[in-house]
């Protein structure tokens, strides 16, 4: 699974799961409660999912190398520098 989306998922789940210890407080409106728990959230994620949120910049890091290697390439064999070929055709 890719690992951005098990961070999103987790991300949610924390979310939903702070929310379920907030519903029980009789003083708070609902949406107080969701703010809140968005923000605990974050906080926890910040210190809980350290490795989750390092494999997703791993993966966006490696996406990114693919991308410029390809746009290099791409932009050598358009200016006629192609592997195999030493000048470039007329």
């Amino acid at each position: 699974m890719n690992p951005a989306v098990k961070y999103t998922l987790a991300r949610l789940g924390l979310v939903v799961a702070v929310l379920l210890v907030l519903l029980p407080i009789p003083n708070l409106d609902i949406l107080l409660k969701l703010m809140i728990a968005v923000l605990v959230s974050a906080v926890l994620s910040w210190f809980l999912m350290r490795r989750m949120r390092e494999e997703v910049a791993a993966r966006i890091e490696q996406s990114v190398e693919r991308r410029r290697q390809e746009k290099e390439k791409l932009r050598s064999a358009l200016s006629g520098d192609s592997a195999g070929e030493g000048k470039p055709e007329a």
